[in-house]
């Protein structure tokens, strides 16, 4: 028998260490009421604050902020006259449910499946496992693909080809999970983060808008760092620790048929509308007076193609899906196209069970006065820290991965920690866009060792059909060296970025201008 075969959960300090965060991750209420818990704390929190008479000072004009309380008769009529708005203005509702009604037509139609797999047979053998968790992390601009397709997928793969399959699944795995912030193109993420960075800037400043591609020149690159770290990692610590699989190859070539004609004449298509869409949006932008340009000055990046990117993302899904739809002979009506939009709405319910409660506790947390107070008062402390912004950014993604292990929905996590650090280090003079993109980091390297990961069931199944005695352990300790990989890189990435002041998106810088203390 060879290792894998012996394969099973280590009993050993670091198995007992991550059973236990796996208890207390699975007694944590839903993340739904988890929210509804939290705003009723806050409700309480003003009450008491406000009879305290806690206040700070306005780092702007001096001004003094007192909490306001939600537990008085102000306060309820407040919540009462509010509560429709607070969840219907709540910036990611919106922006989630129109880019993914264009993505769910592109999964939906085949067209997002058939180019990854078509991506991952087409490489060249020594370049196999780079473009495994490349293909992994192109995967995340449509919902959960990656998992349910191009993890066995990585299995299959390398099996088809005499290497071992638990290598391949952790590479597809490590690329899906691990790499889920870094990206070519923008995904439902982007906006939905976005959507609740730009909420909590606005506490300190209202005006404050915050671009779905506000990350993209950062994640491009890292895109790239993840891919190679993946590709190091499984060629030179994960294969070689698993030997040579002695399992049976029957059903090898599963899942790796050749293109149909009829897949091939849709990717075709699919092509062809999106050159076509492309060429429309440049003549829109390259022009010193295109269309798409800000009407009175010409500008790109406040323009209505920035303001309007998610628009475009929804069209891009739309169209290409349904060109490769038309094409491969998946959509016959107007009926299927609209049923692949229902489907994709469908996997959103829960989201918007979730989103309601976490926009009240989002609008109590603002209205208290209560965010502005906290980021004022952390601000005055990590300022008399005298850290740099290397420090408290490598502890701030330190901090935001071991939460990651707890608490598995990045969108969740973000909701109620946005509110707390973005106006914090907004006082300190970084960017939300900055905080946003490391708060990324730290939620995507951890994915792939947290039990509390919703996709982790999934992962041992997969991981069973090849070694049957496999669990969560067998799971963490395959993919802790690239968990760890992956944090050292790219803290190492946002270390250079840090030191070089290069812009993370189209125009999100990383610092902002520290208001002048008020005269006492």
């Amino acid at each position: 028998m060879t290792r894998s075969d012996h394969a099973a959960p280590s009993q050993g300090l670091l198995s007992r260490f991550l059973n236990g965060i796996e208890r207390i991750g699975n007694a944590l209420p839903h993340p739904a009421t988890l929210f509804a818990l939290m705003a009723v704390g806050i409700l309480l929190l003003s009450w008491l604050l406000s009879a305290l008479k806690l206040s700070a000072l306005h780092p702007k004009d001096g001004t003094v902020i007192l909490p306001f309380n939600l537990v008085s008769r102000e306060g309820l009529h407040w919540i009462l006259e509010n509560a429709i708005e607070n969840y219907t203005g709540f910036a990611p509702l919106g922006v989630v449910l129109v880019a993914m009604l264009g993505i769910g037509v592109a999964e939906k139609s085949g067209l997002i499946g058939t180019a990854l797999r078509l991506l991952v047979k087409s490489a060249p053998r020594h370049l196999l496992t780079f473009v495994v968790v490349l293909a992994g992390v192109l995967s995340n601009m449509a919902s959960d693909v990656g998992y349910v397709l191009l993890v066995p997928m990585g299995a299959v793969i390398f099996m088809s080809v005499g290497r071992h399959p638990v290598a391949g699944l952790a590479a597809a795995f490590a690329g899906v999970s691990g790499g889920f912030s870094a990206n070519l193109l923008l995904g439902t993420i982007d906006p939905l983060l976005a959507g609740i960075s730009q909420e909590a800037a606005r506490i300190i400043d209202p005006g404050y808008l915050v671009s779905p591609a506000c990350n993209y020149y950062f994640m491009v690159v890292s895109t790239f760092v993840i891919a190679l770290t993946g590709t190091f990692i499984t060629e030179r610590i994960v294969e070689p620790r698993l030997g040579v699989y002695g399992g049976e190859t029957a059903g090898a070539d599963e899942h790796l048929d050749p293109l149909t004609a009829a897949e091939k004449r849709g990717l075709f298509w699919a092509l062809a509308v999106n050159l076509v869409l492309v060429t429309l949006v440049l003549g829109g932008l390259v022009p010193a007076n295109g269309l798409l340009r800000d009407p009175a000055s010409g500008d790109i990046l406040h323009s209505p193609f920035m303001h309007g990117i998610v628009a475009f993302i929804f069209l891009g899904g739309l169209l290409a899906g349904l060109a490769y739809g038309l094409g491969a002979g998946v959509f016959r009506s107007d009926g299927d196209v609209i049923r692949a939009m229902e489907d994709a709405m469908k996997t959103l319910a829960l989201y918007l069970v979730l989103v309601f409660f976490a926009a009240q506790f989002v609008a109590f947390f603002k209205q208290s006065n209560l965010g502005l107070i906290l980021a004022i008062k952390g601000a005055d402390g990590l300022r008399a820290s005298g850290l740099g912004p290397i420090p408290l950014m490598i502890g701030f993604l330190v901090m935001s991965s071991l939460l990651n292990l707890l608490m598995g929905s990045a969108s969740a996590k973000w909701a109620f920690m946005a509110p707390v650090f973005i106006p914090m280090f907004m006082l300190l003079g970084y960017t939300p866009e900055l905080v946003q993109g490391v708060y990324r980091i730290g939620d995507s390297t951890t994915n792939i060792i947290s039990p509390m990961m919703s996709f982790f069931a999934l992962i041992v199944a997969f991981l069973q059909r090849y070694v049957p005695h496999a669990g969560i352990g067998t799971v963490i300790a395959t993919m802790l060296p690239y968990s760890v990989a992956f944090l050292v890189a790219w803290a190492l990435l946002l270390v250079i970025w840090l030191i070089t002041g290069l812009p993370l998106g189209p125009g999100a810088g990383l610092f902002l201008e520290v208001p002048a203390a008020p005269a006492s």
